[in-house]
């Protein structure tokens, strides 16, 4: 019985420095990538994590779970009346407080792993399986996004282990990383990081004003480079 990966590739920095970290520890024959669509107001997202996938020449599948989000107005979702804040994280802690900021989407994280271990026991039947996910410790600070945290990442792990009789296991290698940390570790593996797209609006080129850029431009900045994707 063979190790086989299977690396949720949302097309960004995180979840693709986490394609770097699979195949590097299981080898590129063994790794294949799956991407998300839940209703996002742009593609721009799914586009680049298939183009990944063919630069590395790994199988990529797509789920759709679109339905199942239609009814949240979260901000980031294509029926939302809600407007994406251009705002970092900090700064929209510092306003609200601790907790649930305005881009989480409902229990995705939980959703979307679930999903993935169902792909995983039904293409690889014979087959020992991990599952990556790309969740980092900034994510989680002031539980921001608590889908994204250890505790949280250990105990869905866990139930995805037993549900699939111990066949399917979750790694989330860089989920004590800060996301400068995360851009270090791909640097250090080639990561493709000019193929990638962090930005929620979906325009012709990244906003730089939303939390998720501002996140993007501090890591790089922290490794003394520029952004390869700019």
């Amino acid at each position: 019985m063979s190790k086989k990966a299977l690396v949720l590739n949302s097309g960004g920095v995180d979840s693709t420095t986490c394609l770097s970290v699979a195949i590097d520890e299981l080898g590129l024959e063994n790794v294949s990538t799956v991407s998300v669509f839940y209703g996002q107001k742009h593609s721009k997202e799914l586009e680049c994590a298939k183009k990944i996938a063919d630069y590395y020449g790994v199988k990529h599948y797509e789920l759709d779970l679109s339905a199942i989000f239609k009814y949240s107005n979260c901000s980031l979702l294509s029926q939302s009346t809600e407007e994406i804040i251009h705002e970092s994280y900090a700064e929209q802690i510092a306003k609200d407080g601790e907790g649930m900021v305005r881009t989480y989407v409902p229990f995705r994280n939980g959703l979307m792993l679930s999903a993935v271990a169902t792909l995983a026991v039904s293409i690889y039947p014979d087959d020992m399986v991990d599952i990556y996910l790309g969740a980092h410790a900034d994510d989680s600070a002031g539980r921001a996004y608590a889908d994204c945290s250890e505790e949280f990442t250990n105990a869905i792990g866990q139930a995805i282990n037993i549900g699939t009789y111990e066949k399917v296991n979750l790694r989330a290698p860089l989920v004590n990383l800060s996301k400068a940390e995360v851009v270090r570790e791909g640097l250090k593996l080639g990561t493709p990081y000019e193929l990638t797209w962090s930005c929620y609006e979906g325009g012709e080129t990244p906003c730089g004003t939303c939390g998720t850029c501002i996140d993007r431009a501090m890591a790089f900045k922290l490794n003394n480079i520029s952004d390869p994707a700019l």
